[in-house]
């Protein structure tokens, strides 16, 4: 996993994550306070984007990058290329990559390309720092679709 600036990236990918810091300004986070934005970009070039959405009771909300994927899927689009997030704390900037949770590597992981691996950009709340790794990376050993083949 290597950390590069924004300016480094392909400016596809630059787009992604612009759109991703835009929409986590329309996070619900009330408890939190963690504004977190996710942008998908399809294989076919459609990105999609989700922001994350809190409920008092913890185990009812959704992180930005599902409410992305279900965004995608719900407009028919399976096969994602790159995810791209950022989040932010309404009291401080958040220096480092946010990293997606444990339960979105694994949702994430359902759509990655049959013939490659999902791209996952990670970005800090200015979009000063970004990581770069792979699904299969941030969820070695996952399980999906292709155990069907």
């Amino acid at each position: 996993m290597e950390t590069l600036t924004l300016t480094d990236l392909d400016p596809t990918w630059q787009e992604a994550l612009q759109a991703a810091k835009k929409v986590r300004e329309l996070a619900y986070a009330p408890y939190s306070r963690f504004q977190v934005g996710a942008a998908i970009l399809t294989s076919g070039g459609e990105m999609i984007t989700g922001t994350n959405v809190e409920n008092v009771s913890y185990g009812l909300a959704i992180c930005a990058e599902r409410s992305a994927a279900v965004a995608a899927v719900s407009r028919g689009l399976r096969d994602f290329s790159v995810v791209a997030v950022t989040a932010t704390h309404r009291d401080m900037d958040v220096e480092m990559p946010v990293s997606p949770c444990g339960a979105c590597r694994q949702f994430l992981y359902e759509f990655k390309p049959r013939d490659g691996s999902l791209t996952i950009l990670m970005a800090n709340s200015d979009l000063s720092r970004v990581r770069v790794t792979t699904i299969d990376e941030l969820l070695p050993a996952g399980f999906g679709p292709e155990l069907d083949a």
